[in-house]
């Protein structure tokens, strides 16, 4: 357990000091930053050639959270996350108190409560909202550590050693669109 307080420590050094890590999360492994702090995103932005925000998303540890990034949250949305059985992102309207550029030009921004152990312990302590965008290897979401090619790995400013050595895929995730309404489109199941 005491390599994985340290990874955590050191994983929050880099995103207090504005820098990008590698990281898992509970769908595959990914690049991420502060999410409230613009110049680390644009860093993040420039070195994944990242140019449209719908390729972005926010990690929380807590539902209760959500209020803090979001203008108005659907009453329905509390019920989607409680019976989530798998991965859940839900792509709220009206964000706010998040870097400018992650935001979508209709105002809205993707939110997943992460369930990994490592990702909602760093979003816990760091007390700050994630930037997760999922690193690809030739067109494909890389699942496991060793799919991840050296040229990523190499930009990244830490790289989380936790969770390395696992071979396994995770679920993919849901992805729902709410409405301030409480309009509910499926984008993927």
């Amino acid at each position: 357990m005491t390599e994985f307080r340290e990874d955590i420590h050191k994983a929050i050094e880099v995103l207090r000091s504005g820098g990008i890590i590698l990281y898992p999360c509970d769908t595959d492994w990914g690049m991420g930053c502060d999410a409230s702090n613009p110049e680390a995103v644009n860093k993040l932005f420039e070195l994944l050639k990242i140019q449209n925000p719908n390729e972005v998303l926010v990690l929380l540890e807590n539902p209760n959270r959500i209020i803090s990034y979001v203008e108005e949250i659907p009453e329905v949305a509390w019920d989607l996350i409680d019976f989530a059985e798998k991965p859940l992102t839900i792509i709220h309207d009206g964000a706010k108190n998040l870097a400018k550029s992650i935001i979508a030009p209709d105002g809205s921004i993707a939110i997943r409560i992460t369930a990994e152990e490592f990702s909602q312990s760093l979003c816990q302590r760091f007390r700050k909202p994630l930037v997760f965008i999922q690193v690809n290897n030739a067109g494909k979401h890389a699942n496991c550590f060793h799919e991840i090619p050296e040229e990523l790995k190499s930009k990244a400013d830490y790289i989380v050693e936790y969770r390395q050595d696992e071979r396994k895929s995770s679920a993919p995730a849901s992805i729902i669109k709410l409405g301030v309404s409480g309009l509910i489109k499926i984008i993927k199941e």
